[in-house]
């Protein structure tokens, strides 16, 4: 069986960091999807807004340099969690569970995202392991590409 869901947005909210009873961190976030077909009647883009939640080093990672309005791309599963409500009532709710995170920008802002250019910046190891944010590259090891597809060597 495959259980796998990757999704990209913005953060509606800073991201919401909290411990467990036994010191476990845990962020919860919500990201703002864009659907990529139809419109709605009124000719807006329709938004999904997903509940995300992301654990120990990964939602540390998070709640350090993600906040409202960032770009962002979640990789993980999808889980349903049943709840009762005050009411007594059983509820059910869908959540993406984060395995990765990745910038969906530059931090610089949309310089970079005009040219698709994302920075990675992948989750702890699953195995317990140290992370440490990668180091941002210098801007010497980029260059901008002309348009003039003679030059290409294909």
């Amino acid at each position: 069986m495959l259980n796998h869901i990757t999704i990209m947005g913005r953060l509606t909210r800073d991201p919401e960091l909290r411990r467990t009873g036994s010191g476990v961190a845990v962020a919860s976030f919500t990201v703002a999807v864009d659907r990529d077909f139809g419109k709605s009647e009124s000719g807006e883009k329709e938004t999904d807004f997903i509940d995300c939640v992301a654990w120990r080093q990964t939602g540390e990672f998070i709640s350090k340099y993600f906040t409202k309005g960032s770009m962002i791309v979640v990789s993980g599963r999808l889980q349903i969690r049943g709840w009762t409500d005050k009411d007594g009532n059983k509820r059910r709710t869908a959540e993406v569970v984060a395995d990765n995170v990745y910038f969906g920008e530059s931090k610089r802002g949309n310089e970079g995202a005009a040219y698709g250019n994302t920075y990675a910046a992948p989750a702890a190891p699953s195995y317990g392991g140290g992370y440490s944010a990668p180091a941002a590259a210098p801007a010497s090891d980029f260059a901008m590409l002309d348009d003039d597809d003679a030059q290409l060597p294909f």
